[in-house]
């Protein structure tokens, strides 16, 4: 009895649509995918190579590389594309926290992104260089990310990307 209580609890909040029930993974997937989208935009800006914007789809493997200052100089593009950087280079929380609930249950995930995200600017505030401390700290947003949890998984993205390609 207690087991089929917990089921309906469950169908009833996902029928309800509240935040908690739709996944972090999946809310991080929809932000990476529409942050994304910047990339075409930033792409001759940050003088990113074709190969480089391959590489950049792969962002959430393991072996991903963070060693081109163009993937960081493009993370910079399409953060001041989104408006998502305040007049220091360093992330504009308000911002930064809108953008993130743009997406469907984004509020899940905003205020814990935005804290790694912040912790990972701190740890790199030293770097002078726009381009190379973005790239630092997006590689250390992805460790905390995954060691969170939180990071969307190749075979998502894939999938996605090859969705929105049939549309």
């Amino acid at each position: 009895m207690e087991r089929r209580w917990c089921l309906l609890v469950l169908a009833a909040t996902a029928a309800a649509g509240l935040p908690g029930v739709r996944g972090t993974v999946e809310v991080m997937k929809d932000v990476t995918l529409g942050f994304g989208e910047a990339l075409e935009h930033c792409r001759e800006q940050s003088q990113l190579t074709e190969e480089m914007m391959e590489e950049f789809y792969h962002f959430w493997r393991e072996d991903f590389k963070f060693e081109a200052r163009a993937v960081g100089c493009a993370i910079h593009c399409m953060s001041r594309y989104f408006n998502l950087l305040g007049e220091q280079q360093r992330m504009h929380h308000d911002n930064t926290h809108k953008f993130i609930q743009s997406f469907p249950n984004g509020e899940v995930l905003s205020h814990q992104m935005v804290g790694i995200i912040h912790t990972c600017e701190q740890q790199h505030d030293a770097e002078t260089d726009d381009c190379w401390r973005i790239l630092r700290v997006a590689e250390c947003f992805k460790r905390e990310s995954q060691a969170q949890g939180l990071a969307p998984s190749m075979e998502m993205l894939m999938a996605e990307f090859i969705m929105e390609a049939d549309v």
